[in-house]
């Protein structure tokens, strides 16, 4: 926990600093008070909004290592690891990836997931739990269903989507907060924006609209994310077999597995809460049903 809570305070660090260098060397630092006008608004939101989605991707494979402590497979040790590094590998050539580094990581919940910013340098890694949990067949398919993520670039695709409704949350709630403020303290004409957008109700509204707003585009993210899984469970089952996947996830189904992956690797798991709108995996027995009336398999 330690470790996962430095790794978030030192990406953060990295993405202000990022942030701050790049707005001032554009010149946009002033830009999202509205002075410089809509355009460089928008500018200045997309650089906050992409930068922290592409530092964190970039960091991804090595916060991943040190923050779930995952034990990356050098040298196997042992049967099991042999297995792992063998199966990860045949898929990986089957679906046109380089070989991708295989973990493991001490939980006794049986999940799973993939990450990195290149699919010809990225990890997969699997829990303890679902090693003692699950048959050969079922983490077979499970390793199937990463090395998907990986070939179908889900890493990068879901990056793109954040970094989009990121930037679009900062520049509507700025351009909503103006809007209100001018309302609010019965401002009519243009001189006044610039004092409204420097005003103490105008942050503090922005800031409430950003949040808000941030609130509802994570059902947005997390649609985008629920049909990427469906991919995947598709390339699981072209990989290791069909009825390989279904027992898949028809063991996770039996174990209820819960466990919460970190926010930014939560998405490329095998499993996940269900809390509907904002939950980044669909039920695991709407994906059965979707793999059983699959006709391409």
């Amino acid at each position: 926990m330690f470790k996962r809570m430095m790794l978030w305070v030192v990406t953060n660090i990295a993405v202000i600093a990022v942030i701050t260098v790049i707005l001032s060397v554009t010149g946009l630092s002033g830009a999202l008070n509205g002075g410089q006008g809509l355009l460089p608004m928008l500018l200045a939101a997309a650089v906050i909004g992409f930068t922290g989605s592409i530092i964190s991707l970039l960091m991804s494979k090595k916060m991943a290592i040190h923050g779930m402590g995952v034990h990356v497979i050098q040298q196997p040790e042992n049967q099991m690891e042999v297995w792992l590094v063998e199966t990860v590998r045949r898929q990986a050539e089957a679906a046109g990836i380089g070989m991708p580094d295989v973990g493991i990581f001490d939980s006794a919940d049986p999940n799973a997931f993939a990450t990195g910013a290149n699919k010809n340098a990225s990890l997969v890694a699997v829990s303890t739990g679902l090693l003692h949990n699950m048959n050969q067949d079922e983490i077979e398919a499970v390793l199937g269903h990463e090395v998907a993520h990986i070939a179908n670039g889900d890493m990068v695709t879901l990056t793109l989507i954040q970094g989009v409704v990121n930037t679009f949350v900062i520049f509507l709630s700025r351009i909503v907060a103006g809007i209100i403020t001018n309302a609010l303290q019965g401002n009519s004409d243009d001189d006044s924006d610039a004092a409204v957008e420097n005003s103490g109700t105008f942050f503090i509204v922005s800031f409430i609209l950003q949040i808000v707003f941030g609130f509802l585009a994570s059902m947005i993210v997390a649609w985008f994310s629920r049909q990427r899984e469906f991919r995947a469970d598709e390339g699981g089952a072209r990989l290791a077999g069909k009825s390989k996947m279904i027992g898949a996830l028809q063991a996770l189904q039996n174990q209820h597995a819960n466990e919460d992956l970190p926010g930014n690797l939560a998405a490329f798991g095998i499993s996940g809460k269900f809390s509907s709108l904002f939950s980044s995996h669909p039920p695991l027995e709407v994906r059965i049903e979707a793999l059983r009336n699959n006709q391409q398999f």
